[in-house]
């Protein structure tokens, strides 16, 4: 019986799904609850498109290392 060892990027995917969850719903809720005082391009909405790419990346860790997967 041979040591199963977990890849440390499936722990950085995971932190990665967890940051981007996060800011993505940061970014949904500043769509519909507006700062008084916006930022210069906040039109852009970077919180939408950076925590939707942290997700999408994470996602993509968190299944390509996951443990138990069948390799071969």
């Amino acid at each position: 019986m041979g040591k199963h060892f977990i890849p440390i990027w499936f722990f950085i995917g995971a932190l990665l799904v967890l940051y981007g969850a996060l800011i993505l719903g940061s970014g949904i809720y500043g769509l519909f609850v507006p700062p008084s005082h916006p930022v210069a391009m906040s039109d852009l909405h970077i919180g939408i498109w950076w925590g939707a790419g942290m997700l999408i990346l994470g996602l993509a860790y968190v299944v390509r290392f996951r443990p138990n997967r069948k390799d071969g």
